[in-house]
């Protein structure tokens, strides 16, 4: 593995892995009833919709979910880490 394969891989796993934290911190604020002009909160859900926002369509267009339980966070953990990120490895050990 070439020094830039393995910084890449590596940058990619840290992505991911801030991507699995701010997911988890917006679940737990979630449940937290915050002021919603609070900073803190306001950038966690603004970082986290991007990614979360299309698994909610998805998932209501075939009518999972729907009620109390917003299941997106699960869906896009699943699928990132199942899909996402394996395929980004794959294409950074393509190229390089």
């Amino acid at each position: 593995m070439s020094s830039i394969q393995g910084t890449l891989v590596r940058a990619g796993y840290y992505l991911f892995e801030l991507i699995y934290l701010l997911i988890f911190a917006r679940v737990i604020l979630s449940w937290l009833r915050l002021n919603p002009n609070n900073k803190f909160s306001t950038m966690i859900y603004s970082l986290t919709e991007p990614i979360l926002e299309p698994f909610r369509r998805l998932l209501d267009r075939f009518n999972i979910g729907g009620g109390m339980i917003d299941f997106s966070p699960i869906v896009a953990i699943f699928v990132i880490q199942l899909i996402i990120h394996p395929l980004y490895n794959g294409i950074i050990s393509f190229i390089f």
